[in-house]
């Protein structure tokens, strides 16, 4: 198992590397450049301006050894700009150019400076995905639940009125997008037209005080959507199993049939569920944008819009950073689940 972990670590290392740098190379096209210039400076800049500003930054640089100062594995610049103030990636205001560390980048936990928030990228990420974080808390103590009660009871009696109402139901969810169903939420509990304001359409006032009453539509809008995925594929799972030889000789032996599923379907039932509710976890994180912007919660999909739509790179780019992550991280931790849920699997 250890020698198992340790090669899924190389490679994830290997693909965050491949996948940041593609990031990396996409944020830093020359069009982006020259709209974050412009942004930065004047949206009426010449051509020559904008050149200016960009070489007196180090956006100019060639890709790899941006991208090597940016992973902090490169020396950060140091450029003199035509007024003889030198510039620096590892310069911060105030300092004097000897004073400034050589390495100054992801892995010295310098996360570049944000143009959209004028603060530290990873005070930003730490900040709203923490509040993510709770989100998907919730979510995930709604959803996961009730998908599983859902598909074992549907799959334990395959074809009955049980299993046909419940798989309806599984596939009615997964197939309204969280826009709709977010929406019909807020029209029919926290709209005057119809009358029942339970509930508060944004949770705005839950990123200091989650509440029943305004963190409920965002949570439930979520776990609708997510749930369905689940239930469909305990389902199927469960079914199954309960064709399985040793379940029929288990209940010829007398075992009732509640222990039957508890004692000896469950567990085998719960392999391909658990795959998929691992990957809930990285769907979360960046499929929350939706919800996030409808509900007005400034969690990690709010930043990864406000990002993208002001041309924030270095922000883009930290953010980039945590999905890949997060992504690689349940993926491990999903192949370790895996083998320990089903022994038949070698790992050497």
């Amino acid at each position: 198992m250890g020698l198992f972990i340790l090669r899924r670590l190389v490679i994830m290392v290997f693909t965050a590397l491949c996948l940041t740098f593609v990031v990396f190379f996409l944020t830093n096209l020359y069009p982006n450049l020259e709209k974050l210039a412009k942004t930065q400076g004047n949206f009426r800049m010449s051509d020559e301006a904008v050149q200016s500003y960009l070489l007196n930054r180090g956006y100019l640089l060639p890709v790899p050894v941006k991208y090597g100062q940016w992973l902090g594995v490169l020396p950060g610049y140091v450029i003199e700009g035509s007024d003889g103030e030198l510039r620096g990636r590892c310069i911060s205001s105030g300092m004097q150019p000897d004073e400034a560390p050589k390495f100054c980048g992801i892995f010295q936990g310098n996360w570049g400076y944000s143009t959209r928030f004028k603060d530290n990228v990873s005070g930003i990420i730490g900040t709203r995905l923490g509040l993510t974080g709770v989100l998907m808390m919730w979510v995930m103590a709604l959803m996961v639940p009730s998908a599983l009660v859902l598909g074992i009871l549907a799959g334990m009696r395959e074809g009955s009125k049980t299993d046909r109402s419940l798989s309806t139901v599984a596939i009615l969810t997964t197939a309204t997008p969280e826009y709709v169903s977010g929406v019909i939420l807020i029209s029919v509990f926290a709209s005057s037209a119809v009358g029942l304001k339970w509930f508060k359409g944004t949770a705005t006032s839950a990123m200091e005080n989650p509440n029943l009453e305004n963190f409920l539509l965002p949570v439930l809008t979520i776990a609708i959507y997510g749930m369905g995925y689940i239930a469909r594929m305990t389902r199927a799972s469960m079914a199954e199993v309960m064709t399985a030889q040793y379940i029929r000789t288990a209940r010829l032996k007398g075992v009732s049939f509640p222990n039957v599923v508890l004692k000896h379907a469950l567990r085998n039932a719960l392999i391909a569920p658990f795959t998929v509710i691992m990957l809930q976890f990285p769907w979360l994180l960046n499929g929350v944008v939706i919800v996030e912007t409808l509900f007005n919660y400034k969690g990690f999909g709010w930043v990864l819009v406000q990002a993208a739509g002001n041309n924030d790179i270095e922000l883009l780019l930290g953010v980039s950073v945590v999905s890949v992550v997060v992504v690689l991280i349940t993926q491990l931790i999903s192949d370790i689940g895996y083998v320990y849920l089903n022994p038949r699997i070698s790992v050497t």
